[in-house]
């Protein structure tokens, strides 16, 4: 079984560039406007999936398709970091963050999500998307976390590489999942 998925992060919101994880702020007039232009002549899709956190389910309910919101697609628990910007851990807890940064899925911030326990809850989300809906194109509407290790996963690079593929808010990639292999589609730029 294969499935089509278009994955879209959420625009830029209340809190700038801190650790959201699980806090549920809104987007901004530029989020929304980012997340506009992303799917401005994208598509066409046959259904919305998003995570159920505002800055991702207000917008996908503006789409008009069916719209499912699977909490399984909430972006990683960073625990005692939510709400801190990467500067702010950096000053606080230098060691902490080069250990996660360097090995996620060994090193978990104070109190946070195992990074191991958040890949459980995405693939099996993908898993279970493939079966309910084969053949079919899905917009996914996420975060950055679950895009990174979607991505890192297509791409071949190894789990611990995740933090280091770039995502952007309002940035729109796509990837076909089928059987348990994972494959980036490249996107067409208009000439």
């Amino acid at each position: 079984m294969s499935v089509r998925l278009s994955l879209l992060r959420h625009g830029e919101t209340e809190l700038g560039g801190a650790l959201r994880g699980s806090l549920d702020d809104a987007l901004t007039p530029t989020g929304w406007a980012q997340m506009e232009a992303a799917v401005q002549g994208a598509g066409p899709w046959h259904r919305v999936i998003s995570s159920p956190l505002q800055r991702c389910a207000r917008f996908a309910a503006t789409l008009g398709l069916p719209l499912t919101l699977e909490p399984r697609l909430r972006e990683l628990h960073f625990g005692d970091w939510e709400g801190m910007t990467l500067a702010q851990v950096h000053e606080q807890a230098p060691e902490a963050l080069g250990r996660f940064w360097a090995e996620p899925y060994v090193h978990t911030p104070p109190n946070a999500e195992p990074v191991a326990r958040f890949a459980e809850r995405v693939w099996a989300t993908l898993a279970d998307l493939a079966e309910q809906h084969p053949g079919e194109h899905v917009l996914v509407v996420t975060h950055g976390g679950v895009m990174r290790m979607l991505l890192a996963a297509a791409r071949g690079l190894p789990p611990d590489a995740l933090l280091q593929v770039a995502v952007t808010h309002g940035q729109l990639s796509t990837v076909v999942w089928r059987g348990a292999e994972l494959s980036e589609v490249p996107t067409c730029s208009a000439a």
